[in-house]
């Protein structure tokens, strides 16, 4: 809020520079802290696991997946709220184009997001709680520093954690179920 206790707005948060990685929930500015190379790492490490098989529809030799478009640290609006997740999804069948809108207003098929010290609780509570009021259908929280990832399903009265696993457990992680993957690839890992 600001120093009035007025709350800000969209159209202050879209007035703000694109360097300055502010997040706009429940009316206030939340700064986003610039990625250290774990958190880059995991952005880089979930688009390379997913982005050949559900962006592009290279399946690793066999038939690919396809059907998704993946951005990172796009701004989207969500009611009230905007935010830059990490790594935002969209089924093609809801977003047949690339979006070219700034911000982004069609909601996410799934939102990524990479904790850090700074962002935890905004990401395992603030933005859990706003994403689920938006129907996002799919959430995932990824901890570079114990390297888990938790995967919440959408359902009415909250979200459900369907999935807590660690760097070296193969799982299948919705809505990307159709993919085996060793948790340890998306924080980097090599694949063997």
């Amino acid at each position: 809020m600001t120093e009035r206790g007025k709350k800000h707005t969209i159209a202050e948060w879209l007035a703000l520079p694109p360097e300055r990685r502010v997040e706009l929930i429940d009316g206030t500015f939340v700064e986003k802290a610039a990625p250290d190379f774990p958190h880059g790492s995991a952005q880089t490490g979930v688009l390379l696991t997913l982005g050949a098989p559900f962006q592009r529809g290279q399946g690793g030799g066999g038939p690919g997946f396809g059907g998704w478009w993946f951005a990172t640290e796009v701004d989207v609006r969500l009611g009230d709220n905007g935010f830059r997740p990490d790594i935002a999804g969209w089924r093609r069948e809801r977003m047949p184009e690339r979006a070219t809108e700034h911000p982004v207003t069609l909601r996410p098929n799934w939102i990524c997001e990479v904790t850090s010290e700074t962002n935890r609780t905004n990401d395992t509570i603030r933005k859990l709680r706003r994403y689920h009021e938006a129907g996002v259908p799919h959430y995932w929280v990824l901890d570079p520093v114990d390297f888990t990832l938790t995967v919440f399903r959408h359902e009415s009265q909250g979200y459900l954690s369907v999935l807590f696993a660690d760097r070296d457990q193969l799982v299948r992680a919705e809505p990307f179920e159709a993919l085996e993957l060793r948790v340890g690839m998306l924080f980097g890992d090599d694949p063997s």
